[in-house]
């Protein structure tokens, strides 16, 4: 079983910047983030592969958002800049149990955090 906790969410203007980190109970493979917004489905943001070499990113937010992880405290963060109204939701980060070629579907996750709210508004 590997825990997860998210933080760094809040509310921030049009064109800011948030950090988010989510902190793992233990090392896990490909981590990711997702979100989901008032009425909508849960959907791919990010996601980084067990060494932090290969990262993948929803065509939603390339140039915007960047994943990163560090082994060393098994957390992740997701630095997000130039934020935009549409991209408030509740965001989840997730972990797979082992090594997946799927990465950008949330069926193919097994642990979850417990959400963090990000809100973009003026």
């Amino acid at each position: 079983q590997v825990q997860l906790v998210e933080s760094g969410g809040g509310s921030v203007q049009p064109g800011g910047s948030l950090r988010l980190s989510c902190a793992a109970s233990k090392r896990a493979f490909t981590m990711g983030w997702f979100r989901q917004a008032p009425g909508k489905e849960r959907e791919f943001v990010a996601a980084i592969n067990w060494s932090g070499g290969k990262t993948y990113y929803a065509d939603s937010v390339k140039g915007r958002i960047t994943i990163s992880r560090d082994n060393a405290k098994n957390t992740i963060y997701l630095e997000m800049n130039s934020l935009k109204p549409e991209d408030t939701a509740v965001y989840y980060c997730a972990a797979q149990s082992e090594n997946r070629i799927v990465v950008v579907s949330a069926t193919s996750y097994d642990y979850w955090g417990q959400g963090t709210q990000v809100t973009v508004s003026s």
